[in-house]
């Protein structure tokens, strides 16, 4: 049986194609670190203010939340992952151009960084679903769970290694030099697409009986798009995900500016407190991605969950700066867990519909939105209340979470044998 022809049994693929994926993982990661912090400090460098900057990262936020459904349903409706896939990123690679490209004073560079900003979350609302969806096709439904925890620790080295690569760049030559380097991690991203070339919609017609309908072509799924939205547990897990981010996204930066109004918020501690994590979710994903298939979803879930609110009441005691790193190896329990459940709880609840990427944007949505509100939540707690106040509030929206997902989220993993379809 061919790469392209996934079965229940989830034969391994091809190593080609498995390396491919590993690296498009690890390089797509690193390009898209280049798209955080260094822009802030950049825009600042060549004075912008913090208001122009806060308007221009709102854009990119506004436009991410709009793009993630219309991304899910183009992955959907294309049968060529790869062309669509090498687009996205090529306009990733083009928007970090723009960034850097020509600064100067006035209103010209002001919409070109605004335009850069929105173009390059529209390529990350195609981006998530489109590489989730080459996974799908190289792994089948019954080896996705497991190569779902290569993929994370894959892309978590690659946070990792550019975070140090791009720092360099940034300490010995500029700021600018970092996203000129953020868009020649494209070129090696697309090499390792063009690895994956066996994995799926270039071969011949797929086994007879795929065992998950997003694997036939998109007129022979055995639904229409909407009706992906008759699935009550997607709505609830959809809550969960917007509960989870509402608590979890403001988190860090809240400690952090806590920790640098006392004036121990140094460099390190920084660095430590994002790669502290990201080494958790390297080595935790591959465990998690077996366990998953093997115990269940929803008993992952609840540990990845009950890390948030944990994590939360421990920042509201206000540590100092090695206790907020140890706290942090919380958040990378949570990443590891909701970094493999989210497109794998996708594919478990689109198993009689097909329209899996459609499901992923919905839940992006759902991600998006909630980081949205809870930066501008727990500011406006923090000014108002202070910073204890706000972190008690975020473990009572992450605790939130847990109690909808024990009462209202069922096990999603598919029954032994079952196949596409089946019920």
């Amino acid at each position: 049986m061919s790469d392209a022809q996934p079965a229940p049994a989830g034969p391994p693929p091809a190593r080609l194609p498995r390396l491919g994926l590993n690296g498009l993982n690890f390089f797509l990661a690193a390009a898209q670190t280049g798209f955080g912090p260094f822009v802030t400090v950049y825009l600042t460098e060549i004075g912008w203010t913090q208001t122009g900057i806060g308007f221009a990262l709102t854009l990119g936020t506004v436009a991410a939340i709009a793009t993630q459904m219309p991304g899910g349903a183009l992955v959907d409706a294309l049968h060529g992952k790869r062309l669509l896939t090498a687009a996205a990123l090529a306009v990733t690679g083009l928007s970090a151009v723009m960034l850097a490209a020509w600064p100067r004073p006035g209103p010209g560079f002001v919409a070109q960084v605004w335009s850069a900003q929105m173009v390059h979350a529209a390529a990350a609302s195609v981006l998530t679903p489109a590489v989730a969806a080459l996974t799908l096709a190289l792994c089948g439904h019954a080896g996705f769970s497991a190569q779902l925890g290569g993929n994370a620790r894959w892309a978590s080295l690659g946070s990792a290694g550019a975070a140090a690569l791009l720092g360099a760049f940034a300490t010995w030559q500029s700021n600018r030099a970092v996203l000129l380097v953020t868009a020649a991690l494209v070129v090696p991203a697309l090499v390792a697409l063009a690895a994956i070339r066996s994995a799926g919609e270039d071969a011949p017609q797929p086994a007879p009986i795929p065992d998950h309908p997003a694997l036939l072509p998109p007129g022979e799924r055995p639904a229409r798009p909407w009706h992906i939205f008759r699935e009550l547990h997607l709505h609830t897990f959809a809550v969960c995900v917007l509960l989870f981010h509402l608590a979890n996204a403001a988190m860090l930066p809240l400690a952090l500016n806590v920790l640098a109004a006392r004036g121990a918020g140094s460099g390190f501690i920084v660095s430590a407190a994002v790669i502290v994590p990201q080494a958790l979710v390297a080595a935790a994903s591959p465990w998690i991605g077996r366990a998953a298939q093997r115990y269940g979803r929803r008993p992952l879930l609840l540990v990845g969950f009950a890390a948030l609110p944990l994590r939360a009441l421990a920042f509201a005691t206000l540590p100092g700066g090695p206790v907020l790193v140890a706290i942090e190896l919380l958040d990378g329990v949570s990443g590891a867990v909701f970094g493999i459940m989210l497109p794998l709880i996708a594919a478990d609840l689109t198993r009689n519909t097909g329209y899996f990427n459609l499901a992923i944007g919905s839940l992006g949505l759902a991600v998006s939105t909630g980081a949205a509100i809870s930066t501008l939540l727990a500011g406006w707690i923090a000014d108002t209340a202070g910073a204890p106040a706000a972190f008690l509030t975020l473990a009572a929206t992450g605790a939130a979470a847990v109690a909808l997902l024990a009462i209202a989220m069922p096990e999603t993993r598919p029954p032994a044998g079952d196949r596409a379809g089946g019920g």
